[in-house]
């Protein structure tokens, strides 16, 4: 089992060595062993609870609070990101305001890209599943989803783009309501200097066609979180393969709805961000 010293742990966390002892010392946060030469040995769950209690108090939490939260949490691996659980809190009374500040707070603090693995796309997992075992609303979930998609809208239009940059056009499947996915996608595009424009969700059958003729992109992402866009229509995605052939634009389509569908002839079916940009599959 991995051991740290004080100097390794200070390095890790961002906090000074006389913070950690006087969290130590003051408020119990972690209790390192005694080495026999009296210097304090750091285990990997010290260095994460040093890191949880960090972050609450970043967010505003006294350390008595801070230290109680994490005690608490500890006890159940494993563990959602401080700023994860605010949202959760937050997100099950609807208080809209209150989750849109913690998104801020998250992304400024965090930076764009852990921003976005750590905190959005966890407590997008976690909103989902607490609705499919019936313990949020479909009120509260769609709540949730919608602060976070107007939060991601607003992140990706702060990006200016130069006006010969690729352009990409992202919609949901027709039949497809869960756009929010597609959202963070787009983002991760548009921080690569990608110009980026949504169709969104539930398009009607045919705007996506008409969008790609009217705006002629480099790219068109497809998105399939749920199997519904099939079911609703059957020959949609043949369709929109034909079309794919007949376009200069590189057509790809992701989502978890897609799991089970075959090879396509011109649409490339991937969730590799990476091969997108790169041109390949």
């Amino acid at each position: 089992m991995a051991q740290y010293t004080i100097t390794q742990v200070a390095a890790h966390t961002g906090l000074s060595k006389q913070v950690i002892r006087k969290w130590e010392e003051r408020y119990a946060v972690v209790q390192p062993e005694r080495l026999p030469n009296g210097h304090r040995s750091y285990s990997e769950a010290d260095v994460q609870r040093l890191c949880y209690v960090r972050d609450l108090a970043a967010q505003g939490y006294t350390l008595v609070e801070a230290t109680k939260q994490a005690h608490l949490a500890h006890q159940l691996p494993p563990l959602e990101h401080p700023y994860v659980i605010q949202l959760l809190q937050y997100g099950v009374q609807c208080r809209e305001v209150e989750m849109q500040a913690t998104l801020q707070q998250a992304h400024h603090n965090m930076g764009l890209t852990p921003f976005l693995q750590q905190v959005v796309r966890p407590f997008l997992r976690k909103i989902g599943e607490y609705w499919a075992q019936g313990e949020w609303s479909e009120y509260q979930e769609a709540a949730a989803s919608m602060v976070v998609r107007d939060y991601l809208v607003h992140v990706r239009r702060s990006f200016i783009p130069q006006p010969n940059a690729p352009l990409l056009i992202g919609a949901c499947l027709p039949g497809e309501a869960h756009e929010v996915p597609l959202h963070i996608a787009l983002l991760h595009f548009t921080m690569q200097g990608c110009r980026t424009f949504l169709v969104g969700s539930l398009p009607a059958p045919g705007a996506i066609e008409g969008t790609v003729l009217t705006l002629r992109p480099q790219i068109v992402l497809l998105s399939a979180t749920t199997t519904r866009p099939f079911t609703l229509y059957p020959d949609m995605l043949a369709q929109l393969d034909q079309f794919a052939g007949e376009q200069t634009a590189r057509f790809y389509l992701g989502g978890a709805g897609t799991k089970e569908i075959g090879t396509l002839q011109h649409i490339q079916l991937t969730n590799d961000i990476t091969a997108i940009l790169e041109g390949g599959g």
